[in-house]
């Protein structure tokens, strides 16, 4: 198993789906009505969460209350598949589909998105990484390698920073200024990139580790 990735896709997995949960809870508040149109703000008229604009989401369901019990539900599962199944085989393709469910019934925008590409990311957990272990330059396979745990580190930071972040800035300080929402924006989806090219780096390293030891005690690797 290549556990850099593994670690990636079940911590931000995990990160995704309480952002989820967080969006199920501001439609249960909103208790049993009709939701004005498809799509919906999952917390209305709460000023902490306008820097995030209401935070917006869709839903196909009828019913804000039935929606955001669903969405609740579905952020758990999402939780769930992502640390314990993400590794076995098609858990990608089921990281991929319960984002989508979560999509339509109400689970925001931002955790969907985040979990298709944690998605297509747990697709490679058990991938052999050829390519980097055979053809990668050994300096940039190093170097990336090297760097994989301060791009999580700061890939983490940017998420946290984004939720609960931003609401306890807009709720305790009266800060919003929607230019550190696109700034943490950028950020949680560059880093995240870094992170996981870096971890495929890592994971290739780790790989190559026992040919590595087996020659320097004096055997050639077969």
């Amino acid at each position: 198993m290549n556990r850099a990735t593994r670690t990636t896709v079940a911590t931000f997995g995990v990160l995704a789906g309480i952002a989820g949960v967080e969006h199920g809870i501001g439609e249960v508040l909103q208790g049993s009505q009709a939701p004005a149109a498809v799509t919906i703000e999952s917390w209305p008229n709460t000023p902490a969460f306008d820097i995030l604009g209401g935070e917006p989401a869709m839903t196909l369901i009828p019913n804000l209350l039935v929606s955001g019990i669903l969405s609740i539900l579905i952020s758990l599962v999402f939780i769930v598949w992502a640390v314990w199944f993400a590794q076995r085989r098609h858990g990608g393709l089921g990281l991929i589909f319960i984002s989508l469910v979560l999509l339509l019934v109400g689970g925001g925008f931002g955790p969907p998105l985040f979990g298709i590409i944690l998605g297509v990311v747990a697709t490679r957990i058990n991938a052999p990484l050829t390519w980097w272990r055979e053809h990668a330059p050994p300096h940039l396979r190093d170097g990336l390698a090297g760097l994989w745990p301060w791009f999580f580190g700061a890939c983490v930071f940017a998420w946290l920073g984004m939720f609960p972040g931003t609401v306890l800035l807009a709720h305790f300080f009266g800060v919003e200024d929607a230019n550190i929402v696109y700034v943490l924006s950028l950020c949680m989806f560059g880093l995240l990139f870094l992170t996981v090219v870096a971890g495929f780096a890592r994971d290739a390293e780790d790989r190559a580790q026992p040919d590595k030891i087996t020659f320097k005690g004096g055997l050639a690797p077969s």
